[in-house]
């Protein structure tokens, strides 16, 4: 029997110890957390987006980083198999907005057990609190010369000294994201001490600062229905319509976090302020706007400026505008001006924020950057440096939108992982 180890008790590791078992081979994984998915749990708000239920090549088009060579994973354990693999193991799905699946019960600890559950009852074994210190691999004369392989795994070494014998080991550890729930960037270290490289770690879905000062002010106020847009200059970066989040910092929200990606790509290479534009009236044309504003103004024309724009901005942003706008807030609504009305048009259909830059990859929610893919068999996620060593998931240089698209790759990485490691194992026996 071939015996696999995997390293990491995320969506990737748990999907990989499940199925590698299934196939037959004695799996044991390895969680130096004392709780199983601490990641896991978190994603969603708590309610774990596994998956978007939109068609694969628009998977493939939501993974800028590198999404090609997640081609085949995809086809291979598709998110139909994603949401057909929960609703058969008890936990039925439900298709929200933007086709994001979520579990019917909202619960991503639902989504942890349904995935533990899998690897025991296959036979696996589930060691948690144990933390790896280094795999261990020999050496392959007849990778001399060539491109490889040129070593082979053999095991790992945990730091208490411990050691655990296997033919294939998967590494399923994670980003740098929330080093809190246990991604601190274990895998990128055995990786590079077995020869493969790393390209560099970014943050990737992250919230931005701004250098404006008054975003303190509505700190916690969310908006919906909104269209934002990254400009750097008159170049549009990318456009999103959605929910977005004012913080103490700046921007957070799902239509931030995607445009992000772009956002600090763009500042990295160029080093300069990228501006935010909000459309807060995006069902109304510019004309709309205005005509409507006349309409509120005419309805409250004895009211003063700061009492007219109730039915118009939520409570915590009228001050903001008020301020934004220049109009003094005690000034009667029929005297204000066709130009200040104008402005505040402008104000509607383009609130502008200067993006000074991301927050750091520790409240990011996926990495940017990992093990170089090249160096990576997409057909089997094992190393063509190493036989018998496999990744899966966000060790790996991939990364996707918000949305279920990096727990989808997490998920069909695994799969193929575990599949083949069990595979590659049962062949040396």
């Amino acid at each position: 029997m071939s015996k696999t180890i995997v390293i990491g008790g995320g969506a990737a590791g748990l999907m990989a110890a499940g199925f590698a078992a299934q196939q037959g081979a004695e799996v044991v994984l390895l969680e130096k957390n004392r709780d199983l998915g601490k990641k896991l749990a978190i994603t969603g708000k708590g309610r774990c987006n596994i998956t978007n239920a939109c068609e694969i090549e628009d998977l493939i088009k939501n993974m800028p980083g590198n999404g090609q060579f997640l081609y085949g994973p995809f086809y291979t354990f598709t998110n139909r198999d994603v949401v057909d693999f929960f609703n058969r193991r008890g936990v039925p799905t439900k298709v929200e907005r933007g086709q994001r699946v979520f579990p019917e019960s909202d619960q991503a600890q639902d989504v942890i057990k349904a995935l533990a559950r899998f690897v025991t009852v296959n036979g696996g074994e589930i060691s948690c609190g144990e933390s790896v210190a280094e795999i261990m691999a020999e050496e392959l004369p007849e990778g001399e010369g060539k491109k490889g392989p040129f070593k082979k795994v053999t095991g790992v070494k945990t730091i208490d000294g411990r050691e655990y014998r296997g033919d294939a080991v998967i590494i399923a550890t994670g980003g740098l994201s929330y080093p809190g729930t246990g991604s601190t960037g274990d895998g990128y270290k055995w990786a590079e001490a077995l020869g493969h490289k790393v390209t560099p770690l970014k943050p990737s879905l992250v919230p931005l600062e701004t250098r404006e000062e008054w975003v303190k002010e509505l700190q916690g106020l969310a908006l919906r229905n909104v269209k934002v847009a990254a400009r750097a200059g008159q170049k549009v970066l990318g456009e999103e319509f959605g929910e977005m989040l004012f913080t103490h910092f700046g921007l957070s929200g799902p239509v931030i976090l995607t445009l992000s990606d772009l956002v600090v790509a763009h500042m990295e290479k160029v080093r300069e302020p990228v501006t935010v534009v909000i459309n807060l009236k995006t069902a109304l044309s510019r004309e709309q706007v205005d005509s409507r504003l006349q309409r509120d103004f005419a309805a409250n024309t004895r009211k003063q400026f700061k009492n007219s724009l109730g039915e118009l901005l939520p409570k915590s942003l009228i001050p903001v505008m008020i301020k934004l706008s220049g109009i003094a807030e005690d000034k009667p609504v029929h005297q204000i001006t066709r130009q200040e009305r104008q402005g505040l048009v402008d104000l509607l259909t383009g609130l502008n924020l200067t993006i000074t830059k991301p927050r750091s990859i520790k409240e990011a929610i996926v990495t940017a950057g990992g093990v170089v893919v090249k160096e990576v068999n997409p057909k089997t996620m094992e190393s063509k440096l190493v036989q018998g060593l496999y990744f899966a998931g966000e060790v790996l240089d991939i990364h996707g939108y918000t949305g279920g698209f990096n727990l989808q790759a997490a998920f069909s990485t695994g799969y193929v992982a575990g599949v083949n490691a069990a595979a590659a194992g049962a062949k040396d026996d």
